[in-house]
């Protein structure tokens, strides 16, 4: 057996908020306590000293396009644009530089631009010359493409969601994103791949969750990363529907996907007026698509439950969450509530969900794997969604409180590239979030980063994502100046400010504070990244 000490910090364990040292025996947290009691115990074994840096149970990102951010970062990244003027410059730029036969970007948001315009086919073809170029909107449900990319998707102008000259949204984007795909060369993905990786072990993240499926990625794509060997653990979950048993076995087998979950796309998202409502969108014409029905969402649900396959859809507006409800209860009334929950089954964003909603998918296990960022970038009276939505159906979005306080389990993600890789930017959003009651408390934020993303990835151990002994050594060390205690936002406890109450004090979560700076992840025992 091989034992490290840690002595020195500021240790996040909900078995003794005050204690300085940890014992890591071969990959498993052995002990936590006192510095002096820790280096009595444990005579001539390694030491490393923390220097009053805070040690805390390492994060898991519940829904990552690993390849996606890869390229974002190695490639054409507009999310810095604030204008369309500034998005087009990029582009040439990029495109006069570049060697790569494709221009891919991403993260355009027409929504802020003072022109008020996405960009279109003739602006790509000015920009960027004779060039297939590929540019995904920041939620990537549509996408801006060059007329040379277009001649290449071929049958393209029959699909649903073309425009000549608009991004396109739906099938014709999907045709158009499965066409670039394949331009993309294994070398280009492999150097993204890692890029992204590195990045999540740089922020303390250990573990992420792949969400794949044909449309997202293709599965050469998920193949290789599901054999890619780096320290940051992959969970694979693979978009595709399924309605036997068998052939859930069969796909499973054949892409080496871990769950029939993640991306299987209900609908779309509110940015490219895609999610499926139940009213019309407030500033555009028609109520978003819907790309499953009830039926093949129920026999999905059912046939995953019989192989005992982890399933789950991706679901933003409220028409998209009622179809998935519905297939739920339908799955419920056959097979029973304890075969559902025993699945964990997942559904992604979940953002307009309501009270009876969020009840009966506690009852059934279903657990929520959300993105508090969306909100802090698109929340608040005069934020997108009041525009897509107008300001009392925008209000009720992201309800994470009330999910909290049903009994269904959060488990937090970024999406990214959708929105950045910073756990503690996630974290905080939570804690503020736009609506007067749908904020939870820093220790519940936090736990959903960590527990509760290991538990949506099926580990119900009870120790994955704490530090306790027994638990597996995924930890992050951080600079941090001050650690606080703070109640809930929106409620009037504040027993857990005490400290004889014995609460573990986090990192400030105020909308104003800003991320710590991680200096060393560890997985399993595994030093994946030290600054």
């Amino acid at each position: 057996m091989t034992t490290e000490l840690f002595c020195g910090g500021r240790i996040y364990s909900p078995m003794a908020s005050d204690a300085t040292a940890m014992a890591v025996t071969d990959g498993i947290v052995s002990w936590i306590g006192e510095d002096r009691t820790g280096r009595a115990l444990h005579p001539g074994v390694p030491i490393t000293d923390l220097a009053g840096s805070f040690v805390a149970p390492a994060f898991v990102d519940t829904h990552v396009h690993v390849t996606d951010l890869g390229l974002s970062m190695i490639g054409l990244d507009l999310s810095h644009c604030r204008s369309l003027h500034d998005c087009l410059r990029s582009l040439t730029d990029y495109a006069s530089s570049s060697s790569d036969s494709l221009v891919w970007g991403h993260g355009w948001d027409e929504s802020e631009w003072p022109e008020q315009r996405s960009p279109t086919t003739a602006d790509l073809d000015a920009a960027a010359s004779g060039r297939p170029v590929y540019l995904t909107r920041v939620d990537s449900h549509s996408a801006a493409v060059s007329t040379p990319l277009r001649a290449a998707a071929s049958g393209i102008e029959a699909t649903s969601g073309f425009s000549a000259q608009s991004p396109l949204t739906a099938a014709a984007h999907h045709l158009a994103r499965l066409t670039a795909r394949s331009m993309i060369t294994a070398d280009t993905r492999a150097r993204a791949r890692s890029a992204a990786l590195d990045r999540a072990a740089a922020q303390g993240i250990v573990a992420v969750h792949e969400c794949a499926g044909p449309i997202v990625s293709g599965v050469d794509d998920f193949r290789e990363l599901m054999a890619t060997e780096h320290g940051v653990e992959v969970r694979g979950y693979w978009g595709e529907l399924v309605d036997t048993a068998e052939q859930a076995h069969r796909v499973l087998a054949h892409t080496g996907a871990h769950g029939l979950a993640g991306d299987i796309f209900v609908d779309g998202s509110l940015g490219s007026h895609t999610a499926w409502l139940s009213s019309p969108y407030a500033d555009g014409p028609g109520s978003g698509v819907s790309y499953e029905d009830v039926d093949a969402i129920t026999a999905h649900i059912s046939a995953c439950t019989t192989a005992g396959v982890q399933a789950g859809f991706h679901v933003i507006g409220d028409a998209a969450v009622t179809a998935a409800v519905t297939a739920f209860a339908r799955v419920v009334a056959e097979l029973g509530a304890p075969a559902v929950a025993a699945r964990g089954h997942r559904l992604e964003h979940l953002t307009m969900v309501t009270p009876e909603q969020s009840d009966l998918l506690a009852s059934w296990g279903v657990i929520a794997s959300v993105q508090p960022m969306f909100d802090a970038l698109w929340g608040g009276s005069d934020g997108l969604y009041a525009a897509r939505l107008g300001t009392e159906r925008a209000a009720s979005l992201h309800p994470f409180a009330r999910l909290a306080s049903a009994g269904v389990s959060l488990a937090f993600g970024s999406d990214a590239p959708v929105t950045r890789l910073d756990p503690w930017s996630t974290t905080r959003a939570a804690v503020n979030h736009h609506t007067p009651g749908s904020a939870v408390s820093p220790r519940a934020a936090f736990s959903a980063a960590t527990r509760g993303a290991w538990r949506a990835g099926g580990v119900r151990d009870g120790l994955a994502g704490t530090l306790v002994p027994g638990a597996p050594a995924s930890f992050a060390v951080w600079d941090v100046d001050e650690l606080v205690v703070r109640a809930p936002k929106d409620s009037v406890q504040r027993w857990s400010t005490d400290p004889r109450a014995g609460v573990s004090p986090l990192p400030s979560l105020d909308a104003s504070s800003e991320s710590p700076q991680c200096s060393m992840t560890v997985h399993r025992g595994q030093v994946i990244h030290e600054q």
